[in-house]
């Protein structure tokens, strides 16, 4: 009995290192070339591209094999399928030269192409000229032939005719007769049609337009356009270093106080090529943007803000005579901001409009005279889109952020406010596509536990089948950390949500240094019940440095009330809920008060640098890329939004900026940035740099030629390298190659 005893403790002790062999210490653990080179082999799997919905009964999605591209056509319900459109057999129908094959990116501008949404009708560019490809007819020929770039090229909503703009004019052709209609002539390199300013392209069209300011009616029979005049505008310089003489180049560009550029809107019609201008109070300091047409084309709503920014009208305009109405306005004490969502109904019954004014976002319903049909949602938390309004049911499919403000879901309610309905019940953060008339919808969704999936579900919210699943059959075999939502209350009574990532094998009794990410922007959350998209958190986790997100009270977790905090105080609240949050930390006994970092780029790095210097006595490491240091450097309608101009705030401006509190500078900070950046210029570290050299502050710089708000390519690889070798050096006191990372 005793040597069977003896047997089976000796089993026992074998079978369980050994399950702690398997369970554990064979965990492998990420290398420096999977995270940030996307080396192999890989911990997720692409999901399925569903590039739209065809009807409400069956969605498209395109399969690449190797060279071969297809589009496939599925039944939402059963799952059956067939080919849609065969590229490679499309590609054997083009002339040599040319090849149809689809990327994320489009950036191919040698062999670029448009294409409308049933996938019959393709526009090429091929050095520098258009081509048009008519799929149902095989008919393939030359539209354009000019020695300047078309840009922006748009079909119009009956695919019979395209519009761009070519040396600042916009033009139209008819697809069917080939003739090109020019229905602007005054372009010059300040004076642009259907091509937006700097600004208005920066901070009120948005970076998606790529500079389009133009606008077909639903009956493809006009053109909405903006003329914009930059000759008022100062000009900023920017040099080139590249080859023996260098190169200028001089972009107008309104900082805070500067003028702006005139702007008007016209309707073009495209039969007479004439343009009709809409009253907008033209010699007014004012912003006039984002319109958009009723469904029936009769008339043209707009919208226009006062420099001030602290109202917006919106008004209906007559494309004959270019008279106006007022049908909306708001004011706010703070700011206001442009609806770029309108939704106008097909039986012209009134529109639907998403607003903050009572302090949440919620969507309205306004009769085209500007009353109030309906509040038809009513709630203290965020929507964050309209996904589908179908208008025969009078159903509203929205997203938004239910009582978990880090959290996205879909939401369906009756247009009088009634009957609402949670259709997505996984935590999470999901982003949904539903089909036209609101049958079924696809759901792209994740946590900090689970990887993305895409699942198909009915109406009712009731699930179909999944259809994809990034998760790769090797993510568990992993020494992934540990990743835990929360929240820390401050002194005066805020709870901000976090996110934090520890270390595999976190151990209480050891000191951790601690990284924060952050960006910081107005309404701008970073904090989301989401997996992300990286995984340099758990690289850095795997090395023993712990990663932290904060979101400060201004991000959008409070609505406007916390939001408006900021109006007129820049990065005051940010930096004080960033100390709160350090505090907080120092009072974790696994937290090294010595290694407390934060790291940012753009607003990020603005809030990196303010940590560094308002925040001395807390952050002891920073990385900061492409950073105002300055909001009198930056551009006007961003920072006046929430500044106002330097005249009527200039508290504001000085403790907003970065150089009033780098005497109390003390850590050890990276400052990196792209000397041609157009959007934050390098004007604004220079500055810096400056002040920091007549105090004697040490620092480090790293200059990136070439670089605009951001760089790609082998310097991105360079960048990368030099922000892990940073927390390397200075966290863990090694090299990064002592890891044996190459």
């Amino acid at each position: 009995m005793k040597y069977k005893n003896l047997i089976l403790i000796l089993f026992l002790v074998l079978s369980g290192t050994l399950f702690f062999n398997e369970g554990f210490s064979q965990k492998k653990d990420l290398t420096y070339e999977q995270v940030f080179s996307r080396g192999e082999p890989r911990l997720t799997s692409p999901l399925p591209r569903i590039t739209g919905w065809l009807d409400d009964n069956y969605y498209l999605e395109l399969r690449t094999e190797d060279t071969k591209q297809t589009v496939m056509k599925v039944n939402a319900l059963t799952g059956e399928e067939s080919v849609y459109l065969d590229y490679e057999e499309f590609n054997k129908k083009l002339p040599e030269g040319f090849t149809l094959r689809r990327s994320e990116t489009r950036t191919d501008y040698l062999n670029y192409f448009i294409f409308t949404d049933d996938l019959n009708h393709y526009i090429f560019r091929k050095n520098s000229n258009l081509y048009y490809y008519n799929l149902p007819e095989e008919e393939f020929r030359q539209l354009t032939d000019s020695e300047s770039e078309e840009q922006n090229v748009t079909f119009s909503p009956d695919a019979g005719k395209i519009a761009f703009t070519r040396d600042h004019n916009l033009f139209v052709v008819d697809l069917a007769t080939g003739e090109e209609k020019q229905l602007t002539n005054d372009g010059t390199d300040r004076i642009y049609s259907g091509w937006a300013s700097w600004v208005y392209y920066e901070e009120i069209l948005g970076r998606s337009s790529r500079y389009r300011a133009f606008w077909w009616s639903p009956d493809s029979k006009k053109l909405a356009y903006l003329r914009f005049d930059d000759n008022p505008v100062p000009e900023f310089t920017l040099f080139r270093a590249d080859g023996i003489h260098g190169k200028l180049e001089v972009t107008p560009y309104p900082k805070p106080g500067d003028p702006n550029p005139e702007v008007r809107l016209g309707i073009a019609d495209i039969k007479t090529a004439k343009t009709v201008w809409i009253d907008t109070n033209e010699g007014v300091d004012r912003y006039v943007a984002w319109p958009f047409w009723t469904r029936d084309s009769k008339y043209l709503i707009y919208q226009y803000m006062p420099r001030d920014q602290d109202e917006i009208t919106l008004f209906s305009s007559d494309p004959e005579t270019g008279k106006k109405t007022k049908i909306y306005s708001e004011k706010q004490k703070s700011w206001v901001e442009f609806f770029k969502n309108l939704y106008f109904f097909e039986n012209g019954s009134g529109f639907l409009l998403r607003s903050d004014v009572d302090g949440w976002r919620n969507v309205y319903y306004y009769d085209m005279s500007g009353e109030l049909i309906s509040k038809v949602t009513d709630f203290d938390w965020r929507v964050t889109g309209i996904s589908k309004v179908v208008e025969k049911k009078k159903i509203v499919y929205f997203t938004g952020t239910g009582g978990e403000s880090i959290e996205n879901h879909l939401f369906s309610i009756k247009l009088n406010g009634k009957k609402l309905k949670k259709l997505t019940s996984i935590q999470g953060t999901h982003r949904v596509n539903v089909s036209p008339e609101g049958k079924y919808f696809t759901d792209t969704y994740s946590n900090i536990h689970n990887p993305s999936k895409m699942e198909l579900f009915s109406a009712n919210g009731k699930s179909i089948r999944i259809l994809g699943d990034s998760k790769s059959d090797i993510m568990d075999e992993y020494n992934l950390g540990k990743v835990e939502l929360f929240t820390i209350p401050t002194s005066d009574g805020w709870e901000l949500p976090a996110k934090w990532t520890l270390p595999p094998n976190f151990d209480k009794t050891k000191k951790y240094p601690v990284r924060f990410s952050i960006y910081g922007g107005p309404n701008a959350p970073s904090v989301r019940n989401s997996t992300g998209y990286s995984l340099s958190n758990h690289y850095y986790a795997q090395h023993g440095i712990i990663t932290i997100s904060v979101d400060h009270r201004g991000t959008g977790h409070y609505g406007k009330k916390g939001v408006a905090l900021m109006h007129r105080n820049l990065g005051k609240w940010e930096t004080h809920d960033y100390i709160e949050a350090v505090k907080w930390l120092r009072e974790k006994p696994f937290v090294d008060p010595g290694r407390i970092g934060i790291t940012g780029g753009s607003y990020g790095g603005y809030m990196t640098l303010m940590a560094m210097t308002a925040g001395a006595d807390y952050f002891t490491h920073g990385i900061a890329s492409s950073a105002v240091t300055s909001w009198r450097l930056y551009d006007n309608v961003y920072t006046e939004r929430f500044m106002d101009t330097p005249e009527q705030n200039p508290e504001g401006y000085e403790y907003g900026s970065v150089m009033t509190h780098a005497a109390n500078y003390k850590g050890h900070v990276l400052i990196t940035h792209g000397t041609m950046d157009d959007n934050v210029h390098m004007q604004n570290i220079i500055q810096l740099i400056s002040t920091m050299q007549d105090l004697g502050k040490d620092f480090d710089l790293m200059l990136y030629p070439g670089g605009r708000h951001g760089w790609r390519g082998p310097k991105r690889v360079h960048s990368t390298r030099e922000s892990v070798q940073f927390w390397f050096r200075h966290f863990l006191g090694k090299e990064l190659e002592e890891e044996g990372e190459r």
